[in-house]
């Protein structure tokens, strides 16, 4: 009884997720989608969230990110030395799961700080944006972003509700054919300006210019009316998504789930071949699995 109630949230949690926004995946890219693991998890966050839940939030709700705002021109220029030298660059290894898929388009990335993990390139590199951020707990994550011009980021969703995201303008085309769109709302970018956002809503972001973009990008722990909520929002980071680290250079800090991902990617690499040569026997063979994993949870302690 007790895995049928369960399987009763997880579905109930899910289809509220696919449902969420204006702009929506196909229930089948819903279906797949890593978002949908944790459906249970956001469900509670946006419940006890104390922001409006909305596609962007007015960065008055966040008025410790001031100091970011105000020290811009010092952190865009840390940022132009290290573009300069070519320290924001994709990862070269697959060591980068929640942003692999990103560095086929044109994005690039350094790492400021994440979560509990050591980033000692940062602290070495940019010093003072790194001593900066040593005097905000809110921000869990942060990192300096590049999209190249004439790119384009898919429409996706982030998978954890824990978490706002906060970006702040530095070296940009300071045009409208640069931007974001967040639920079917845009958002340009501009230099010394900052926007704050849900990054659990579908998104993309497009770069139609022939100039660079660079921005500082953050993520800002969700402000929740419930102790217990912001107590288990802290360890699911700290146990959690600190697994999920990615190195700038040797001698930064690799998560668990990213030196998995190492392995589990040349699996997806042998699936991604097997549906180009036949996509209707990759299909079988995902569908075969999804419905074999949920036999052995729910339906085969009744049958034997």
């Amino acid at each position: 009884m007790l895995k049928w109630i369960i399987l009763a949230i997880f579905i109930a949690s899910a289809l509220y997720i696919q449902q969420r926004g204006k702009v929506r995946h196909s229930f089948y890219r819903q279906f797949f989608d890593h978002s949908t693991i944790l459906a249970p998890i956001n469900y509670l966050m946006y419940l006890f969230s104390k922001v409006p839940n909305q596609p962007y939030i007015d960065t008055q709700h966040f008025q410790d990110l001031k100091v970011l705002d105000d020290n811009w021109e010092m952190i865009r220029d840390e940022a132009k030395a290290l573009y300069e030298q070519g320290g924001i660059k994709a990862s070269s290894s697959y060591d980068d799961l929640g942003f692999n898929s990103f560095f086929k388009t044109g994005w690039k990335r350094f790492y400021l700080k994440w979560y509990d993990s050591a980033h000692p390139s940062a602290a070495e590199l940019c010093p003072k944006t790194t001593a900066l951020l040593k005097t905000l707990p809110s921000i869990k994550a942060a990192m300096f972003t590049e999209l190249a011009p004439d790119s384009r980021l898919v429409r996706h969703r982030d998978p954890y509700a824990g978490s706002l995201r906060y970006h702040l303008g530095l070296m940009t085309p300071n045009d409208d054919r640069c931007f974001i769109d967040v639920d079917g709302e845009r958002y340009s970018w501009r230099d010394g300006e900052s926007v704050v956002f849900d990054e659990t809503y579908i998104h993309y972001a497009e770069n139609g210019t022939s100039q660079n973009r660079i921005i500082f990008f953050a993520d800002v722990e969700r402000p929740l009316k419930s102790r217990w909520m912001q107590k288990f929002n802290h360890w699911f980071g700290k146990n959690v998504m600190t697994a999920a680290s990615s190195p700038n250079e040797a001698g930064d800090q690799t998560g668990g789930l990213n030196k998995v991902f190492g392995y589990v990617y040349q699996v997806r690499l042998k699936a991604k071949a097997l549906k180009a040569k036949n996509s209707r026997v990759y299909y079988f063979l995902k569908w075969f699995l999804m419905l074999g994993i949920f036999f052995l949870i729910f339906i085969r302690p009744y049958v034997f």
